[in-house]
Protein backbone atom coordinates (compact mmCIF):
# COMPACT_ATOMS: atom_id res chain seq x y z
CA UNK A 1 0.00 0.00 0.00
CA UNK A 2 2.81 2.42 0.88
CA UNK A 3 4.61 1.55 -2.37
CA UNK A 4 1.45 2.30 -4.35
CA UNK A 5 1.12 5.68 -2.64
CA UNK A 6 4.77 6.45 -3.32
CA UNK A 7 4.28 5.52 -6.99
CA UNK A 8 1.14 7.66 -7.25
CA UNK A 9 3.02 10.61 -5.72
CA UNK A 10 5.91 10.15 -8.17
CA UNK A 11 3.53 10.07 -11.13
CA UNK A 12 1.73 13.19 -9.89
CA UNK A 13 5.07 15.00 -9.42
CA UNK A 14 6.04 14.07 -12.98
CA UNK A 15 2.75 15.34 -14.42
CA UNK A 16 3.10 18.55 -12.38
CA UNK A 17 6.67 19.02 -13.64
CA UNK A 18 5.41 18.81 -17.23
CA UNK A 19 2.62 21.32 -16.58
CA UNK A 20 5.03 23.68 -14.79
CA UNK A 21 7.61 23.47 -17.58
CA UNK A 22 4.94 24.20 -20.21
CA UNK A 23 3.72 27.22 -18.21
CA UNK A 24 7.31 28.43 -17.77
CA UNK A 25 8.08 28.16 -21.48
CA UNK A 26 4.88 30.01 -22.35
CA UNK A 27 5.74 32.73 -19.82
CA UNK A 28 9.23 33.04 -21.34
CA UNK A 29 7.65 33.45 -24.78
CA UNK A 30 9.54 30.50 -26.28
CA UNK A 31 7.97 29.60 -29.62
CA UNK A 32 6.85 25.97 -29.83
CA UNK A 33 7.29 23.74 -32.86
CA UNK A 34 4.47 21.88 -34.58
CA UNK A 35 3.28 18.35 -33.83
CA UNK A 36 1.69 16.41 -36.67
CA UNK A 37 0.69 12.97 -37.88
CA UNK A 38 1.94 11.79 -41.26
CA UNK A 39 -0.95 10.63 -43.43
CA UNK A 40 0.43 8.33 -46.14
CA UNK A 41 -0.45 8.59 -49.84
CA UNK A 42 -3.92 7.28 -50.66
CA UNK A 43 -5.22 5.98 -53.93
CA UNK A 44 -8.58 7.50 -54.90
CA UNK A 45 -10.02 6.01 -58.09
CA UNK A 46 -7.37 6.68 -60.77
CA UNK A 47 -5.31 9.20 -58.82
CA UNK A 48 -3.09 8.99 -55.81
CA UNK A 49 -3.56 11.64 -53.17
CA UNK A 50 -0.05 12.58 -51.97
CA UNK A 51 1.07 12.22 -48.37
CA UNK A 52 0.30 15.10 -46.04
CA UNK A 53 0.64 16.07 -42.39
CA UNK A 54 -2.36 16.49 -40.09
CA UNK A 55 -1.97 19.07 -37.33
CA UNK A 56 -2.04 17.67 -33.79
CA UNK A 57 -0.80 20.62 -31.73
CA UNK A 58 2.33 22.46 -30.63
CA UNK A 59 5.32 21.14 -28.69
CA UNK A 60 8.73 22.14 -27.45
CA UNK A 61 11.61 19.79 -28.22
CA UNK A 62 13.47 18.89 -25.03
CA UNK A 63 16.07 16.39 -26.17
CA UNK A 64 14.41 13.01 -26.66
CA UNK A 65 11.13 14.35 -25.28
CA UNK A 66 8.50 16.65 -26.71
CA UNK A 67 6.48 18.76 -24.27
CA UNK A 68 3.04 19.85 -25.45
CA UNK A 69 1.75 23.33 -24.73
CA UNK A 70 -0.92 21.59 -22.62
CA UNK A 71 1.72 19.75 -20.55
CA UNK A 72 1.40 16.44 -22.40
CA UNK A 73 4.64 14.51 -22.84
CA UNK A 74 5.75 12.64 -25.98
CA UNK A 75 8.73 10.53 -26.95
CA UNK A 76 10.26 12.36 -29.90
CA UNK A 77 9.87 10.67 -33.24
CA UNK A 78 11.08 12.24 -36.45
CA UNK A 79 11.20 15.88 -37.50
CA UNK A 80 11.33 17.85 -40.73
CA UNK A 81 10.99 21.38 -42.03
CA UNK A 82 8.13 22.19 -44.39
CA UNK A 83 9.50 22.76 -47.90
CA UNK A 84 8.65 22.47 -51.58
CA UNK A 85 9.24 19.05 -53.08
CA UNK A 86 11.36 20.37 -55.92
CA UNK A 87 12.53 18.34 -58.84
CA UNK A 88 13.77 14.80 -58.31
CA UNK A 89 17.52 14.72 -57.94
CA UNK A 90 17.89 10.96 -57.74
CA UNK A 91 20.76 11.35 -55.28
CA UNK A 92 19.39 8.58 -53.11
CA UNK A 93 16.09 7.00 -52.25
CA UNK A 94 16.32 8.21 -48.64
CA UNK A 95 16.90 11.81 -49.79
CA UNK A 96 13.85 11.64 -52.06
CA UNK A 97 11.79 10.24 -49.15
CA UNK A 98 12.91 13.12 -46.92
CA UNK A 99 11.96 15.63 -49.64
CA UNK A 100 8.53 14.02 -49.91
CA UNK A 101 8.02 14.22 -46.13
CA UNK A 102 8.99 17.91 -46.14
CA UNK A 103 6.49 18.49 -48.96
CA UNK A 104 3.83 16.59 -46.99
CA UNK A 105 4.31 19.09 -44.16
CA UNK A 106 3.82 21.94 -46.62
CA UNK A 107 0.65 20.26 -47.97
CA UNK A 108 -0.56 19.97 -44.37
CA UNK A 109 -0.71 23.75 -44.12
CA UNK A 110 2.58 24.54 -42.40
CA UNK A 111 4.59 27.59 -43.40
CA UNK A 112 7.74 26.90 -45.45
CA UNK A 113 10.72 26.43 -43.14
CA UNK A 114 8.68 25.69 -40.02
CA UNK A 115 9.78 22.73 -37.89
CA UNK A 116 7.29 19.85 -37.79
CA UNK A 117 7.63 16.87 -35.42
CA UNK A 118 5.83 13.66 -36.37
CA UNK A 119 5.77 9.98 -35.37
CA UNK A 120 5.86 11.07 -31.71
CA UNK A 121 4.69 8.58 -29.09
CA UNK A 122 2.42 9.95 -26.34
CA UNK A 123 3.74 9.05 -22.89
CA UNK A 124 1.22 8.02 -20.26
CA UNK A 125 2.09 8.39 -16.59
CA UNK A 126 1.27 4.97 -15.18
CA UNK A 127 3.44 2.17 -13.82
CA UNK A 128 2.81 -0.25 -16.68
CA UNK A 129 3.64 2.25 -19.42
CA UNK A 130 6.77 3.56 -17.69
CA UNK A 131 8.14 0.03 -17.17
CA UNK A 132 8.93 -0.18 -20.91
CA UNK A 133 12.75 0.12 -21.28
CA UNK A 134 12.44 1.41 -24.85
CA UNK A 135 10.83 4.65 -23.66
CA UNK A 136 12.95 7.69 -22.76
CA UNK A 137 11.40 7.83 -19.27
CA UNK A 138 11.00 5.26 -16.52
CA UNK A 139 10.56 4.86 -12.78
CA UNK A 140 13.54 4.32 -10.45
CA UNK A 141 14.15 5.16 -6.79
CA UNK A 142 10.59 6.41 -6.39
CA UNK A 143 10.92 9.05 -9.12
CA UNK A 144 10.16 9.34 -12.82
CA UNK A 145 13.57 9.64 -14.50
CA UNK A 146 14.81 10.42 -18.02
CA UNK A 147 17.08 7.98 -19.86
CA UNK A 148 19.84 9.45 -21.99
CA UNK A 149 18.98 6.87 -24.68
CA UNK A 150 16.41 4.12 -25.14
CA UNK A 151 17.28 1.03 -23.13
CA UNK A 152 19.78 2.83 -20.90
CA UNK A 153 19.81 2.23 -17.18
CA UNK A 154 17.91 4.65 -14.96
CA UNK A 155 20.62 4.48 -12.29
CA UNK A 156 21.89 8.01 -11.83
CA UNK A 157 19.49 9.41 -14.45
CA UNK A 158 18.03 12.86 -13.88
CA UNK A 159 14.54 13.16 -12.47
CA UNK A 160 11.91 14.36 -14.91
CA UNK A 161 11.40 17.54 -12.87
CA UNK A 162 15.13 18.41 -12.94
CA UNK A 163 15.37 17.54 -16.64
CA UNK A 164 12.36 19.73 -17.53
CA UNK A 165 13.66 22.63 -15.48
CA UNK A 166 17.12 22.46 -17.06
CA UNK A 167 15.81 22.12 -20.62
CA UNK A 168 13.28 24.93 -20.19
CA UNK A 169 16.08 27.22 -19.05
CA UNK A 170 18.21 26.19 -22.05
CA UNK A 171 15.36 27.02 -24.43
CA UNK A 172 14.87 30.39 -22.77
CA UNK A 173 18.54 31.33 -22.80
CA UNK A 174 20.67 29.09 -25.04
CA UNK A 175 24.34 28.80 -24.18
CA UNK A 176 26.32 31.44 -26.09
CA UNK A 177 29.97 30.94 -26.95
Amino acid sequence: MAAELQLADALERAAAACRDAAATLQAYGVEPEHLAALIPPKRVLLWTRPARMAKLGSVWRLGTLLLGTDGALYAAGRATRAAERGRPGYQSVSREERKEIAAAALRGGYEPGSAVNFDATPLVFNADALADPTLPVGIADGEVRVRWRAGASLTGAATLAAFMSERAELLRAPIQE
